[in-house]
C-alpha cells in the first residue's frame, strides 16, 4: 500500500458538496493519498452547486505544465460542463463517484423533479472513464432508471445510454474508518417520530437520541418533536466532536432508519459497530447490508418492533448483531480506493 501511495501526485479531487460523507470520503483520500490537489466548495445550496460548480472549478483549478493524470470527483459535479471549459483535463482519467443519484429521487409528484440534475448526471458518465457507485442498489436504480428518465424529453430522445455507461460502472463500497471501541429530511422523519408518538402514547418507557448535521431550515417536524418528546430525550442534534457521537451511539441499544432516500448508509453502520441494533425498511440499500431480520416492511411492524425492545431491553443487550461491518471498512476497501485511484492503473485502463 505505502508503495502505491507514494506515487499519487498527479491527482486531481473535485468536490463541489464539501460536508457530509462527501467530506468523510475526501478526507480519508486525501489523507492516505499525499500530493493529491484538491479543490472544494462548501456544503451549502446543493441546488447551486450541481448547475454552477463546473465553471467555479474550471476558473480555480490551475493549468499546470504537465497534466494531471487522474481526476477523481464526485457526481455532483457536471463533469462535461468542466471537461468542454477546461480542455485540458479531457487527457486525465477521469473518475466519477456516486454518493446519490436524482434519477430516483423522491420527489411528491413527478413534475416537481427537475430534469436537469439527472441529466447532468447522465452525461457526466458518458464523458467519464470510470464510474464508481457505493452501493449496488445505487448503480442498479441509476443504471435502469436512464431509458424512463430520458422519456421525459417530449421528443429526439437519445437511444442507448444504459449500454453505453454500464461497462465503465463498478460498485467500491464507502469506506469508513469505525473508531476504537471501548464498550460502556429525505430521511422521512415524519414515519421516525409519529412511530414515536405511538410509544409515547402506550407508555412504554424509552430514551430518545437525535444526531446528525443541523442546516438552516428543519423540517417543521424537528420542531413539533422536540416538544413532544422532550421528556424522552438524552441527546439533540449535532454532537460536537465524533468522538461525541460515538459516546452516543455506545450507549444506545437500537438504531432506526425511517429513510425514504438512502444509496449506502453510513450512519446506521457507524452505529452497529458501536453495538446497536439496527432496524430498517425493507427497500433501498439496506438489504443490500442488512439481513432479514433488521428489516421492517411497515410502520405498524417497526411500531410492533420497538415495542417489543421497550418492554424487554435484554432482547437488543444480548444479541449480537450479524452484519460484518468490517466489509464496509477502510482497511479492506484501501486496495480497490487506491487501485482505482493509481496514475499507473489509469493507464492499464
Amino acid at each position: 500500500m505505502d508503495e502505491l501511495a507514494t506515487k499519487m501526485g498527479d491527482i486531481v479531487v473535485i468536490e463541489p458538496f464539501y460536508g457530509g460523507s462527501h467530506k468523510q470520503l475526501l478526507d480519508l483520500l486525501t489523507d492516505k493519498l499525499p500530493g493529491c490537489d484538491t479543490f472544494t466548495l462548501p456544503a451549502k445550496k446543493w441546488h447551486w452547486r450541481a448547475r454552477t460548480s463546473a465553471l467555479y472549478f474550471a476558473q480555480v483549478i490551475p493549468k499546470k505544465c504537465q497534466n494531471y493524470k487522474v481526476l477523481f470527483a464526485s457526481s455532483v459535479l457536471n463533469l462535461a460542463e468542466l471537461i468542454a471549459l477546461r480542455p485540458d483535463l479531457s487527457t486525465t482519467h477521469k473518475i466519477l463517484y456516486f454518493h446519490e443519484h436524482q434519477l430516483v429521487y423522491p420527489v411528491r409528484k413527478q413534475q416537481e423533479r427537475d430534469f436537469q440534475y439527472g441529466y447532468n448526471q447522465i452525461i457526466s458518465c458518458l464523458v467519464a472513464d470510470c464510474v464508481l457507485f457505493n452501493s449496488k442498489y445505487c448503480m442498479e436504480s441509476f443504471l435502469t432508471s436512464i431509458t424512463s428518465f430520458m422519456k421525459l424529453i417530449p421528443d429526439n430522445r437519445p437511444k442507448g445510454l444504459e449500454e453505453q455507461i454500464r461497462p465503465k460502472c463498478r460498485v467500491l463500497y464507502f469506506p469508513i474508518v469505525y473508531p476504537r471501541l471501548s464498550r460502556e429530511h429525505d430521511k422521512n422523519p415524519e414515519l421516525f417520530f409519529t412511530t414515536l408518538y405511538k410509544l409515547a402514547e402506550m407508555g412504554l418507557d424509552f430514551r430518545l437520541s437525535v444526531l446528525g448535521e443541523q442546516f438552516s431550515e428543519w423540517p417543521e417536524i424537528f420542531l413539533d418533536a422536540h416538544k413532544r418528546l422532550a421528556n424522552y430525550i438524552e441527546h439533540w442534534g449535532y454532537q460536537d466532536s465524533k468522538e461525541d457521537y460515538y459516546r452516543v451511539l455506545i450507549k444506545a441499544d437500537v438504531v432506526v432508519s425511517t429513510a425514504d432516500h438512502e444509496f449506502f448508509g453510513v450512519a446506521m453502520l457507524e452505529a452497529v459497530h458501536c453495538g446497536c441494533y439496527p432496524l430498517c425498511p425493507n427497500k433501498l440499500a439496506y438489504p443490500e447490508i442488512f439481513q432479514k431480520e433488521y428489516l421492517y416492511n411497515t410502520s405498524q411492524q417497526l411500531v410492533k418492533r420497538l415495542r417489543e425492545f421497550c418492554g424487554h431491553p435484554n432482547l437488543v443487550r444480548k444479541h449480537t448483531v450479524k452484519v460484518d461491518v468490517t466489509r464496509y471498512s477502510w482497511e479492506q476497501l484501501q486496495k480497490d480506493y487506491l487501485t482505482y485511484l493509481s496514475p499507473a492503473a489509469a493507464q492499464h485502463e
